[in-house]
C-alpha cells in the first residue's frame, strides 16, 4: 500500500508510515508492532524495507544511500510516535531504534568495497566467530578539570570548547551500550570452484548482541565503514539489522501449501522408496545406504535421562567402498538436500578445523573461540570425505563429539565445551585400493575400533562384475547424460522442507514395537556361551531404536510401530551381516569393537602365551622362527603368526630388541 505524500521531511514521512501503512488485510501493520514493542519492552522496532519501499520509494532510497543522517531521524520519529501511547516508557527505555529488515544495496560480501562506504548493504553469509559481549560509549559526558565545562557526545570530545584544556570522561554521566563483534563468511555453496570464501567483520550494538551464534547463516543489514589498520583500512559493517535465516533445520520457513504437500507425501507407502531414490539421483542403485541416509537426516529422538545424561538421537553411517562407486557424489548430494550440512574433506581437515580453534584478536590480544565444522553444523549433518586420510591425532576429536556431542576445549585460559549435535556422514576408501572380502574391517580400512565402533552403521561398498547389475549401471549414467534425463519423484527443495518437518517428531516406542526390537536382540545374544563369539552389544541396540524412531518420524507419527522396528532390525542385519563376521562366518561383533573378532583374539594370546613360555627358556628374546614353530604346532597359519607378531609389536604388547627378535613387555 501507497500512503499519502505529507512533505519531504524524513521524520514526518516516517510518522506517517507508522500510523498510516496497512498490509494486504488492511491491518495497521505498524501500529500493532508500535504496540508490541512496547509491551515487551524492547528498545528497536523492526520495519521490513519492502514496506518502506511501496510507502516512499525516495525516502527507502535515502535510508540506502545516506544512513548515518536518514536513520537517526527515523528513530527520532518513532520516539515522537511512542510519546504519544506511551511518554514514560520513552523516558524509562532511553533511546529507541528503527532496524531496517532487508534494507540496503544486495550484495556479496565479496562485492563489499570502499566504492560502498557510508551506504547500507545487505548480505548473506555464516557466522564462524562471536566475540563476547563489551561495552562502548553510546553518549560520553566529557567535563573539563580547569573551566567545569561539560559537553554531551556520541564522540569523543578532547580538548574543552571553552577553554582549550584537555577534557576527562564522567563514566557515570555517560550512557554505554553493549557491543559484540562477529565474523561473517560466504556460504561455500555460493562459491565457484577454486574461490576462498571471504569473510567480514560485522559489529552489533544494543539489542542486536547475542542475537546470533557460530554456525547460523544470517542476513544482515548494516553501513559499510572503514577501520584504520597501520597504513590501510579494513571495511567491517554496522550492523542495523540481522537475524538468522534458518535458526535450526525444524525452524526452515514452511508455507501452509508445503505442510499440506508434506502430508499428503506421508500417507504413501512407498515413501521410503521414493524419496530414498530421489537423494542423489544420478547415482544409480544403493537401496540400503540411501535409506540409512534417509533416516540419517532426520534422525531419532534425543531425550534427557533423569541423572541429567543425554540419550543422543542423531544417526552416524559409514560408508566403506571401492574407488569409483560414488561415496563423494552421495556425500555432496546428502550435503546439498540436508537443511543444515556442513561437507569437508578428512585430507584438508585438522583437529582445530573440526571442533574449534584458539585464536588471538589482532587488536586486544585477547584468546577467542573460532568454531569448527562439527559446531557449525550443530543441529544438521556434517559431511566428512575420505575419513581415511585424517591423521591419527586430528581424528581422536571425533571421539567425543560423535557419542557425547560435545567439544570440550582447554587452551590459553579458556575452558569451555560446545554443542556439536549433528549427525556424521563419513566416506573412506579401503586400506589395499578394493575391499578384500577375506580379510575383517579393521584390516581393509584405515580406522581405529575406537571410532568405527561409534557408528550406527556401516556400509561395504564393493564393485564386482555383475552383467544384469552392470547393464542397469551403464543404462542410467547414459540417461543421465542424454535428453532423456530420469526425473526423482521429488526435489531437493522438497526433501529439505520435509526433512525440517519430519524433524519436529517425537515418537514414543509403542509396546510391539519394543517387544521385536527385543526379540531380535536377544535371539541374536542367545546364541552366545563361552566359546561363541559376541554378535550384538547394547550399542547396536540403541541404534535400532534411533532408526526406528527416525522411520516414525518420517511417516509424521507420534508413535514408532512393528512395521519401523522391523525396517530398523533389516537395515542392522544387512549391515552386521557384511561387516561383523569372523573367518568362520559367525557374526563377532568385535570385528568393528575391537578391531578383531573372538578367534583371532584368542590366537594372538596363545602367540603371546608361545613368546613369553620361549623367552622364560631361552633366558632372553625369542626368534621369530621359534614362535612361528611352536604356533604351527597349536594349528596357526605361518602367515597369520607373522602378521600377528607385528600387530602385537605394533599395539606395545611386544619388543624388538634387534632385527627378527621378540620379547613380551
Amino acid at each position: 500500500m501507497i500512503g499519502p505524500r505529507v512533505e519531504e521531511d524524513p521524520v514526518e514521512l516516517f510518522k506517517d508510515f507508522l500510523w498510516s501503512f496497512a498490509d494486504r488485510d488492511g491491518e495497521l501493520k505498524y501500529q500493532q508492532a508500535v504496540g508490541r514493542m512496547i509491551m515487551a519492552e524492547q528498545r528497536s522496532l523492526v520495519v521490513d524495507f519492502d514496506d518502506l519501499v511501496a510507502y516512499n520509494p525516495s525516502l527507502a532510497s535515502r535510508v540506502t544511500d545516506e544512513p548515518d543522517r536518514v536513520l537517526p531521524l527515523l528513530s527520532s520519529a518513532l520516539e515522537a510516535v511512542v510519546k504519544t501511547v506511551r511518554r514514560d516508557y520513552v523516558e524509562r527505555a532511553g533511546r529507541l531504534f528503527v532496524r531496517c529488515r532487508g534494507a540496503g544495496l544486495s550484495t556479496s560480501i565479496r562485492k563489499v568495497d570502499a566504492s560502498l562506504i557510508g551506504k547500507m548493504v545487505n548480505f548473506t553469509g555464516v557466522v564462524t566467530r562471536a566475540s563476547a559481549v563489551k561495552a562502548y560509549i553510546a553518549e560520553g559526558c566529557y567535563e573539563c578539570p580547569s573551566c567545569g565545562q561539560t559537553v554531551v557526545s556520541p564522540t569523543a570530545v578532547l580538548t574543552c570548547v571553552k577553554c582549550g584544556h584537555r577534557t576527562k570522561l564522567v563514566e557515570e554521566r555517560s550512557l554505554f551500550d553493549n557491543v559484540q563483534l562477529l565474523v561473517v563468511q560466504e556460504e561455500t555453496s555460493a562459491l565457484s570452484g577454486g574461490r576462498m570464501p571471504r569473510a567480514i567483520e560485522v559489529v552489533l550494538r544494543g539489542d542486536l548482541v547475542d542475537t546470533v551464534k557460530p554456525g547460523d547463516r544470517v542476513s544482515v543489514s548494516g553501513v559499510v565503514r572503514p577501520k584504520k589498520v597501520r597504513s590501510l583500512y579494513d571495511l567491517y559493517v554496522d550492523a542495523n539489522f540481522v537475524e538468522p535465516l534458518v535458526k535450526e533445520p525444524e525452524d526452515l520457513e514452511i508455507t501452509q501449501e508445503d505442510e499440506e504437500a508434506i502430508k499428503r507425501a506421508s500417507q504413501d507407502p512407498d515413501l521410503v522408496d521414493k524419496m530414498a531414490s530421489s537423494i542423489a539421483p544420478t547415482i544409480y542403485g544403493m537401496k540400503e545406504v540411501k535409506e540409512a541416509v534417509l533416516y540419517m537426516l532426520v534422525g531419532g529422538v534425543t531425550r534427557q535421562a533423569p541423572d541429567g545424561l543425554r540419550l543422543r538421537g542423531d544417526i552416524h553411517v559409514l560408508l566403506i567402498g571401492d574407488p569409483g562407486i560414488g561415496k563423494s557424489q552421495l556425500l555432496r548430494s546428502v550435503a546439498a538436500v540436508a537443511p543444515k550440512a556442513i561437507m569437508t574433506t578428512g585430507k584438508g581437515s585438522t583437529a582445530a578445523g573440526l571442533t574449534a580453534a584458539v585464536l588471538r584478536d589482532k587488536e586486544t590480544g585477547e584468546p577467542y573461540l573460532e568454531a569448527g565444522a562439527l559446531v557449525l553444523a550443530d543441529g544438521g549433518v556434517c559431511c566428512i570425505d575420505e575419513i581415511d586420510k585424517m591423521s591419527a591425532d586430528d581424528r581422536s576429536a571425533l571421539h567425543e563429539a560423535m557419542e557425547q556431542q560435545t567439544v570440550s576445549i582447554a587452551k590459553a585460559g579458556i575452558v569451555a565445551t560446545l554443542n556439536a549435535r549433528c549427525s556424521i556422514l563419513a566416506a573412506a576408501n579401503p586400506a589395499f585400493g578394493r575391499y578384500l572380502s577375506n580379510r575383517p574391517l579393521a584390516e581393509n580400512v584405515k580406522l581405529p575400533p575406537t571410532i568405527l565402533s561409534r557408528f550406527d552403521l556401516i556400509f561395504i561398498m564393493t564393485d564386482r562384475p555383475d552383467k544384469v547389475e552392470d547393464t542397469n549401471v551403464a543404462s542410467h549414467i547414459l540417461k543421465v547424460r542424454s535428453e532423456v534425463r530420469p526425473s526423482p519423484a521429488f526435489s531437493p527443495q522438497f526433501i529439505r522442507k520435509y526433512v525440517a518437518y519430519a524433524k519436529r517428531m517425537r515418537p514414543v516406542l509403542t509396546k510391539e514395537a519394543m517387544d521385536r526390537i527385543a526379540e531380535y536382540y536377544l535371539k541374536l545374544r542367545e546364541a552366545v556361551n563361552e566359546d561363541s563369539p559376541i554378535p550384538i552389544t547394547p550399542r547396536q541396540l540403541e541404534s535400532l531404536i534411533r532408526l526406528a524412531e527416525a522411520r516414525a518420524k518420517l511417516f509424521l507419527r507420534d508413535r514408532v510401530t512393528v512395521e519401523d522396528a522391523e525396517a530398523a532390525i533389516r537395515l542392522m542385519d544387512y549391515c552386521l551381516r557384511r561387516v561383523a563376521r569372523d573367518e568362520m562366518g559367525r557374526l563377532d561383533i568385535d570385528v568393528v569393537m575391537s578391531g578383531k573378532p573372538k578367534s583371532q583374539r584368542e590366537k594372538m594370546v596363545k602367540i603371546l602365551e608361545i613368546v613369553e613360555r620361549l623367552q622364560s627358556e631361552v633366558q632372553g628374546p625369542v626368534h621369530k622362527s621359534l614362535v612361528v614353530e611352536e604356533a604351527k604346532k597349536a594349528g596357526m597359519d605361518e602367515a597369520f603368526v607373522e602378521q600377528a607378531l607385528e600387530r602385537l609389536h605394533r599395539e606395545g604388547m611386544l619388543i624388538q630388541p634387534k632385527t627378527g627378535y621378540f620379547k613380551k613387555v
